[in-house]
């Protein structure tokens, strides 16, 4: 009698151990990055582990640079791993379990052709019926099999389903429930003899301890097939939560949408790593959509009671507003390094918090900031305002009350007041009708720069 390769509790434990296993076969997205950083959340929420597993069997379409390019951007997202695995380094593990399931009649050579495949398709779907394999491959003898071997085929092998029922709780959907029956047996070993995704995955959630497997919902299906696997092997499957797909603003799938929103496309546009966090972590949950500056945050408020199973829908210009939000909110000392990286190591603390207000992303500070240094060039909109406005100009040291006193004198000398007075000046001091305001921003430009501005020099 073949022995249990573990033996899981039947419940959840707390801590939960949970899993990303990413195939390194392109850039990640914020559809798969969405399921990371749920996995990260449930595992901190709890006070567990987080694993990173490279799915990296399919060597045609992996490589060694999209891995390294997945391990580089959870780093970014701030979504660090307490262990770390290749299944490509555990294969004999997937052999041993293979063989396991070949010795209890549960994995079964198969030797149609993908064409005779799809003609079996098609005529059930044609009369109807769903598309099951029809387990020809049973009725085959020793010497048929031998046969088709002797004339160049090479089988592909099946998981036998059993017929009754699987059924789990899921944590967003609730109560599922299969009949094994209405599944068709899944490929497990391709005719190369290349094992498939669902064996490794299987394997390794067991062998590792893994009580917790968060993924789409087209995945569904799958975890059923899943769940009896594990217990094929003797395992007992872990949980299991479902996300609902995500799309784009128009309601969408994001399939063929993926390309600008890569995680690494939305690092290169100068989004932080908070905003994408902030926004990812709360779609398709009743809590509303607000800016976290850590991740932390974000775990002390997650529950996956929180989620629905509606579409929710993952919007550029929301996660816009959030860059925006988070960037105002961010205290110095954690921009203060990425400043100097900007050449804007003369940004202080107070000059931080007079431009903050006004970015959109971090290397905007350098705009604003050339703004302070200089030169601009000053509109000049009303010489005669700006004569009087340089007529009474105080003298340095200058603080965030020269603003507002020096204005009242303008206003005392020449009769001008609100927009008229306040945006000739912006113009002449900035060169720009926008911007941080004038009373912090005052004091950074110096006074003699701002007098040569007002004397409708560049400065």
């Amino acid at each position: 009698m073949s022995q249990p390769m573990i033996a899981l509790p039947a419940t959840d434990p707390t801590p939960i151990v949970t899993r990303f296993a990413p195939s390194p076969t392109g850039l990640l997205h914020v559809g798969n990055v969405r399921t990371a950083l749920v996995c990260w959340l449930a595992a901190r929420a709890s006070g567990g582990r987080f694993l990173l597993r490279l799915d990296d069997t399919d060597t045609e379409r992996g490589s060694a640079e999209f891995a390294a390019a997945i391990e580089q951007d959870l780093l970014w997202l701030g979504l660090g791993w307490d262990g770390f695995s290749r299944q490509s380094d555990r294969t004999g593990r997937y052999q041993a379990a293979l063989d396991r399931l070949k010795q209890s009649g549960r994995l079964y050579p198969c030797y149609e052709t993908a064409e005779e495949l799809e003609l079996k398709r098609k005529s059930l779907l044609a009369r109807g019926l769903p598309p099951l394999y029809d387990r020809a491959a049973l009725a085959l003898t020793d010497a048929d099999r031998a046969r088709l071997e002797a004339e160049g085929h090479r089988p592909h092998w099946r998981f036998r389903m059993a017929d009754g029922p699987v059924e789990w709780q899921d944590k967003v959907r609730g109560r599922v429930h299969f009949e094994g029956r209405d599944i068709s047996d899944p490929v497990l070993v391709r005719e190369d003899g290349r094992a498939l995704y669902h064996i490794g995955s299987v394997v390794d959630d067991a062998e590792m301890g893994i009580t917790l497997v968060v993924r789409g919902e087209d995945h569904v299906a799958n975890t059923a097939m899943h769940i009896q696997l594990a217990e094929a092997l003797g395992a007992v499957p872990p949980s299991y939560a479902h996300t609902s797909l995500i799309a784009d603003a128009e309601g969408h799938g994001l399939s063929k949408r993926l390309g600008s929103l890569s995680l690494r496309s939305l690092r290169g546009e100068g989004i932080e790593p908070m905003a994408v966090a902030s926004l990812l972590a709360k779609l398709g949950t009743s809590d509303p959509i607000e800016p976290r500056l850590s991740l932390d945050q974000l775990a002390a408020e997650f529950d996956f009671a929180k989620f629905s199973r509606t579409t929710p829908r993952f919007d550029p210009a929301e996660l816009q507003r959030l860059n925006s939000r988070i960037l105002h909110e961010t205290p110095y000392a954690a921009v203060r390094d990425r400043l100097a990286a900007l050449g804007l190591g003369a940004v202080d603390e107070a000059a931080w918090a007079v431009l903050r207000p006004n970015l959109q992303r971090l290397d905007d500070a350098a705009g604003w900031w050339r703004v302070v240094t200089g030169p601009v060039g000053p509109v000049v909109a009303d010489a005669a305002l700006l004569e009087a406005a340089a007529a009474v100009l105080p003298p340095e040291p200058w603080g965030d009350a020269t603003w507002g006193e020096w204005t009242a004198a303008v206003r005392d000398r020449t009769g001008i007041k609100g927009k008229p007075l306040f945006l000739t000046l912006r113009l002449a001091l900035t060169g720009l009708d926008h911007g941080p305001e004038l009373r912090g921003l005052l004091p950074l430009i110096g006074r003699e720069r701002v007098a040569a501005r007002l004397a409708g020099r560049a400065a």
